[in-house]
């Protein structure tokens, strides 16, 4: 009997603590079928049932990780009898830096699978040994060390989900200090360290560039005015054909040294600018709570 060709199925894995579950929440709000935490030998079997006649499934997620132990051989050969037998798959691979992995698992007091009773990083050290050859074979990857639960599921959809009518184009201006690390693939990124800094001015360096005062001296000084008006020309240029394109979203990152006063200010004042020009524009300050 021939078999029913499924629309799209899609294994999601990566890095424990890497946003898995956000993933399988935008397939899920999506209309595809979903699984989480499905044991390696269970897959073949599970599309076996979607591409039976009777299935109504038209696409399916499975989120498969190393929760379920040692596995991994089990996976690759899986997806070569996927590709063999002809159905249509995709892997999507998730991964964070381990400073990020780690922090999240202080925040939310979990335990690692694979480091139970020891140190969180050298579960993630084991883990990536586990997952490389997985890597390698992922459709797409995705670092989420620099994404909100919200914006990850906006890259998950952009990335992986098709849309029949383009969306309007949501744009996020990310403001960050380059002394603690830049941001992993942002569509453009602005340096702004050249600007007058409100860290040397000692009534300024206790705020942000959020409030009033500190905005104002950024703004104010004419190396700003005139960096404004060429960024503003260049998104007056670019947005409307990144929405033409159909892309879902665009990131903006503006970074000075700390990541406190002049990025957040500029941050700020572009995503107000691109408001009132008609356009979603929302802002994400990574580093301004730091010290």
């Amino acid at each position: 009997m021939p078999r029913r060709r499924i629309e799209d199925f899609v294994l999601i894995t990566g890095f424990s603590g890497a946003g898995k579950s956000q993933a399988m929440a935008t397939f899920e709000d999506a209309g595809y079928f979903c699984v989480d935490n499905l044991p390696p030998e269970m897959i073949s079997s599970l599309a076996d049932l979607f591409e039976h006649e009777g299935s109504k499934v038209e696409r399916a997620a499975v989120v498969c990780d190393v929760r379920g132990g040692e596995y991994f051989e089990h996976v690759v050969k899986t997806l070569d009898e996927l590709k063999e037998r002809g159905t249509r798959h995709r892997v999507l691979f998730l991964t964070a830096s381990e400073e990020v992995l780690v922090n999240r698992y202080k925040e939310t007091r979990r335990r690692h699978p694979l480091a139970p009773g020891g140190q969180v990083s050298a579960g993630i050290q084991a883990e990536r040994e586990l997952l490389e050859p997985l890597r390698e074979r992922a459709d797409v990857q995705i670092d989420t060390s620099d994404l909100t639960a919200t914006r990850l599921r906006r890259v998950v959809a952009d990335k992986m989900l098709a849309r029949e009518v383009p969306d309007r184009l949501d744009v996020t201006f990310m403001s960050f200090g380059f002394k603690h690390g830049t941001p992993r693939d942002p569509d453009l990124t602005f340096d702004v360290r050249f600007l007058p800094n409100p860290h040397f001015v000692d009534r300024l360096r206790p705020l942000t560039g959020r409030e009033e005062e500190v905005a104002a001296y950024v703004l104010e000084a004419e190396e700003t005015k005139e960096l404004l008006e060429d960024v503003q020309r260049l998104l007056t240029h670019t947005v409307p054909r990144y929405e033409r394109e159909g892309k879902a979203y665009l990131t903006i990152a503006v970074g000075c040294t700390g990541g406190r006063h002049r990025s957040v200010a500029i941050a700020e004042h572009l995503a107000s600018w691109l408001r009132q020009n008609g356009h979603q524009a929302t802002v994400a300050h990574r580093d301004v709570e730091r010290r």
